[in-house]
């Protein structure tokens, strides 16, 4: 019987988010309606401030920085070391992205760096929250306030974590979640833009559907604008409600998914902390809920094979993520060194992370990994 495959990642289902899904097929609105109503109220109460749905997360990057002016001519201040989504959100919008090093422990935004790459031509930074881990956002904030800088928090990996007391989202600038399949909660694709402010949110709402001014509250009611005015570029970026009603139920079950992770994460980190070649990086899991689990093994030389080595062992894993500023469409050689970013890439191996995994299976993980050393 060929072994069982130990996933890095995966959708964690129940029969509550099948039956949602079922009960919108029956009714036959597919589209934006009802469900996407109920679950920005419900997200909205969650982050304790208004969350818009949107299509995916990297929509909720593009939306956001669009709605708070950012375009040509302009840049945006993100860590290289992140998903490609967080770089061309910004280039959608014809503005630079400007890459920047990470924190060598953290691995998350150093705004010291940040700090070095500003010009007048800077209209936001955008924090990434590398595998659910937040970094001193105090110090960013401060940073973006002296400079007069827009802070687009891309909390794609933080769904439920918290900050001195404060959930992500709940407070700051603007924050921007995805619910795609693997990530804390899913609505199948998905994500959400949190914002106090009413008129970026407007701004957001009218530009998810291509622009057309106040049709969300007519998409509500399963009616739309027949006569409209358009000021603004907008896209088709609406959420629809079979994804809504996933994650409507998803969201409920955060709780149990979160400390499942978080449970999880921790035993990795007492597992592997005692190995000189396997670093873990530093995260509060009381704090943090981790979307991945990512180490940095020391002296790696060829990280393939070692992956190649533990796929037949029946275990997936990942690497989290090549460095943006290497890729050709955002080299820039007049750009100054990540000197950081290039030497931590390298050791970056990402371990199975879902509310599926189990205990022993995160044994069998590190006993495999540690025997390969």
């Amino acid at each position: 019987m060929p072994r069982k495959l130990i996933r890095l990642s995966k959708s964690c289902l129940s029969k509550t988010e099948k039956n949602a899904v079922m009960g919108v097929l029956e009714r036959e609105f597919l589209g934006m309606g009802e469900e996407v109503f109920l679950f920005e109220q419900a997200l909205s109460e969650f982050f304790g401030r208004p969350a818009t749905c949107v299509v995916n997360g990297t929509a909720a990057l593009h939306l956001a920085l669009q709605s708070c002016g950012v375009g040509p001519g302009d840049e945006v201040l993100v860590p290289s070391l992140t998903y490609l989504a967080s770089f061309q959100a910004i280039s959608a919008t014809g503005a630079k992205p400007i890459a920047c090093d990470v924190d060598p422990n953290t691995c998350v935004l150093s705004w010291c760096d940040a700090e070095k790459r500003l010009t007048d031509k800077t209209k936001a930074i955008m924090p990434v929250h590398y595998t659910g881990g937040l970094g001193d956002l105090d110090a960013i904030y401060s940073f973006a306030v002296r400079n007069g800088l827009r802070v687009i928090e891309d909390a794609a990996h933080a769904m439920g974590s918290v900050y001195q007391g404060k959930r992500i989202g709940s407070f700051g600038d603007t924050a921007c979640f995805s619910f795609d399949g693997i990530k804390n909660i899913t609505s199948g694709e998905g994500g959400c833009i949190v914002t106090d402010d009413p008129v970026i949110t407007q701004r957001i709402k009218d530009a998810r559907l291509l622009g057309v001014e106040k049709d969300t509250e007519k998409r509500y009611q399963a009616q739309r604008s027949w006569e409209f005015d358009v000021k603004i570029q907008g896209w088709r970026y609406h959420m629809s409600n079979v994804m809504a009603a996933i994650g409507i139920e998803q969201l409920k079950r955060l709780p149990t998914m979160a400390s499942l992770r978080q449970n999880l994460a921790t035993h990795y980190d007492n597992l592997l902390k005692s190995h000189p070649l396997i670093q873990s990086l530093p995260r509060d899991y009381e704090l943090v809920v981790p979307h991945i689990y990512v180490v940095r093994i020391k002296k790696m030389t060829d990280r393939k094979a070692l992956q190649e080595e533990l796929l037949n062992c029946g275990i997936q894993t990942g690497v989290h993520y090549y460095p943006n500023h290497l890729l050709s469409l955002y080299r820039d050689t007049q750009a100054l060194p990540l000197p950081i970013t290039e030497s931590i890439y390298p050791e970056l191996l990402t371990l199975p992370m879902h509310a599926d995994l189990t205990e022993e299976e995160v044994e069998l993980i590190c006993s495999k990994l540690k025997s390969l050393m």
